[in-house]
């Protein structure tokens, strides 16, 4: 191992004394810095195949506020603010436990509408689906409502959501999709 004195300094400013090229912020301005790291990133290859590389930049000019440029490109990259994010998050939840339980309903429909009755085990089966899919929807619904809540707090009244009526959507769905009689 070589012995580096580290007292005596280096004869090229940004090298050490063995010759390799230092990256350090110290007693230089914040521009050079950032042109030395993104030179570094160039030569190591970071800058290549990017999205939309030698295509310009379509910028609108005709700012509304200061921050109006900033968020068009970070909506145009897919990034939206999380009170966005979040209501995008309610209406998927919200749709997803609506389809499981459309799907129930017409299960009942096919059973009750069909010419030849339901067999006990279809009838067993189904008032287990029934029963385990009421119990979902309204873990469902709390945690939806949860989301909402978080919503609620977080952005002004204009964007504010009501608060779903749990119980109430839970016995709509056991009116709609009863429970059949076993023998």
């Amino acid at each position: 191992m070589k012995f580096v004195d580290w007292r005596k300094k280096a004869e090229q400013p940004g090298v050490d004394a063995e010759g390799q090229q230092r990256s350090t912020y110290r007693g230089r301005r914040m521009g050079d810095y950032v042109e030395e790291m993104i030179r570094q990133a160039q030569e190591r290859g970071e800058f290549e195949n990017l999205k939309g590389m030698g295509k310009p930049l379509q910028l609108d000019m005709s700012a509304r506020d200061e921050n109006s440029m900033a968020n068009k490109l970070l909506k145009d990259n897919g990034f939206v603010p999380l009170e966005i994010e979040l209501q995008r998050q309610i209406d998927t939840d919200l749709e997803r436990t609506t389809q499981k339980i459309q799907y129930l309903i017409s299960q009942h429909q096919r059973l009750t509408t069909r010419r030849l009755a339901p067999f006990e085990s279809e009838k067993r089966r189904f008032n287990a689906a029934v029963e385990k899919a009421a119990a979902e929807y309204d873990e469902a619904l709390r945690r939806i409502n949860s989301k909402i809540l978080t919503l609620n707090v977080s952005t002004p009244s204009a964007m504010h959501r009501p608060i779903l009526k749990v119980d109430k959507m839970v016995e709509e769905f056991r009116q709609r999709c009863p429970l059949f009689d076993l023998k």
